[in-house]
């Protein structure tokens, strides 16, 4: 009897001990789940100002009366200031806006006209186009930093006309001025950082014809196309209302 009560004292007592030494045992590692770098969210909306740097050559190869006029094709370089707002619809891709730019270009007397022989003999005109404006709306589809766009709307040229006889100048209309037409063009910007972006664009600028009205030697001499093509690199400072990089989780 003796020997069975100690041996179920000794059971109970290593029952006992088994749960102790497994309370003794080193509590398991919990390991967090790595939380998941956030979509950014890019947001086209707000005001932006910049400038840009780029190329223009004319496409006016004329030949009138009898008369040849220079080509004036020739590449010249422009720089310029550009400021607008953009608008991105939400919830969508689209993007609208409105854009101003002036660029100052090199001088050009390539596009010039000598009258060698009639009544006009001794003449020669020179058009020297010294700036570019534009005030254009555009349309873009936006994917992730980046826009692509089209647009369009007024532009301005200012000109230099130099009009001379037997080496003088012959002064008045042809002094100078300036000539209202309209622009179409296309371009893609990229956002590289929250606030900067950059951009590549072509416009193509129509400012109607020229037409020789005084003096009256000249008028019959008719008139003349007067265009541009300009590729520009822009970079803009964005300010944006909702900010390029909201984190959506």
């Amino acid at each position: 009897m003796n020997r069975f009560f100690l041996g179920t004292i000794g059971a109970l007592a290593m029952g006992l001990a088994a749960p102790a030494s497994a309370a003794d045992m080193a509590a398991r590692p919990y390991t967090k789940a790595p939380m998941l770098a956030p979509a950014v969210v890019y947001n086209w909306t707000g005001f932006y100002i910049g400038g840009h740097i780029g190329g223009a050559w004319r496409n006016n190869n004329n030949t009138f009366g009898g008369i040849t006029g220079g080509n004036g094709d020739s590449g010249r370089f422009l720089g310029g200031v550009q400021g607008g707002a953009d608008y991105q619809f939400a919830g969508s891709n689209w993007v609208i806006g409105i854009e101003g730019q002036y660029s100052w270009l090199d001088r050009d007397n390539s596009n010039g006209f000598i009258f060698p022989a009639g009544p006009a003999a001794g003449f020669v005109f020179y058009n020297d186009q010294r700036a570019l404006g534009s005030v254009t709306g555009r349309l873009g589809y936006a994917w992730g930093p980046a826009l692509l766009y089209a647009k369009g709307g007024y532009a301005y040229s200012e000109t230099r006309n130099y009009l001379a006889f037997a080496g003088a100048p012959f002064l008045g209309v042809y002094d100078r001025g300036h000539r209202d037409g309209y622009t179409v063009g296309a371009g893609l910007e990229y956002m590289f950082t929250p606030n900067w972006s950059v951009k590549g664009e072509y416009m193509y600028y129509n400012f109607d014809r020229y037409r020789f009205t005084t003096p009256v030697v000249l008028a019959p001499f008719g008139e003349w196309r007067n265009d541009v093509h300009t590729v520009k690199l822009g970079l803009n400072y964005r300010f944006n209302w909702g900010g390029p990089g909201v984190a959506r989780y």
